[in-house]
């Protein structure tokens, strides 16, 4: 498998495979610092171009899960290795207590360690749902969109693609959150919220805009 990113949240990813015992032939992708070392922890190979991601993908292993944690990168990575003929993977671990009635899970979508998505859920496809982050039951979560740890998400909420939402944010029931969405940590959110809208506080209000989502 291909964990694309290799610094910081590729490491917290490093130990849910870890946990789940999903480490042979793991490989890390990281185009960016390419002066790094090569192997992470010296023990995992970096791959540095798309040539090596594709013979990877192609020779190797097809799967992949993306270890960025920003909606629009998450996105054009995604895509990238979609391309590149790569097949994008779930990744959990016990420790999350996944709801097992009308739950849907997107492809490529990834949860940090002791997540709790109740039942009646759907996330989508590449989300990214971090430690300590709860969803309560009948709730949506759009496509690409990052739920930072110890996040609380009511039940009937709904919330857009591509949609960021800090450390320690509480989403009250009922609540629609639109797409392209970015929330700062700590922040109430009790009312519907637009598209393209930067919120801040509690309560929370809306203290900025956003240029709309590009794909």
């Amino acid at each position: 498998m291909i964990v694309v990113g290799a610094k910081g949240l590729a490491q917290e990813v490093l130990d849910l495979l870890d946990t789940n015992n999903q480490t042979e032939n793991l490989v890390f992708f990281d185009d960016i610092n390419i002066n790094e070392p090569d192997l992470l922890f010296n023990q995992f190979p970096i791959l540095r171009t798309d040539e090596q991601a594709q013979d990877f993908l192609q020779n190797v292993d097809n799967r992949f899960i993306v270890a960025v944690g920003f909606p629009d990168v998450r996105y054009l990575l995604y895509h990238k290795f979609i391309k590149m003929g790569g097949q994008p993977v779930i990744l959990y671990t016990t420790s999350s207590m996944i709801g097992k009635f009308n739950v849907k899970l997107g492809e490529g979508t990834l949860f940090g360690f002791n997540c709790a998505i109740s039942n009646s859920v759907t996330v989508g496809k590449g989300a990214f749902i971090n430690a300590l982050a709860v969803v309560g039951h009948d709730s949506i979560i759009g496509e690409f969109c990052v739920i930072c740890p110890s996040v609380n998400i009511a039940g009937h909420v709904e919330i857009g693609d591509y949609t960021f939402i800090g450390t320690g944010a509480i989403i009250y029931p009922k609540v629609k959150i639109g797409s392209n969405v970015s929330i700062t940590a700590g922040s109430v959110i009790r009312k519907n919220i637009p598209d393209n809208s930067i919120v801040h506080g509690n309560p929370a209000k809306i203290i900025g805009k956003k240029p709309p989502f590009k794909l």
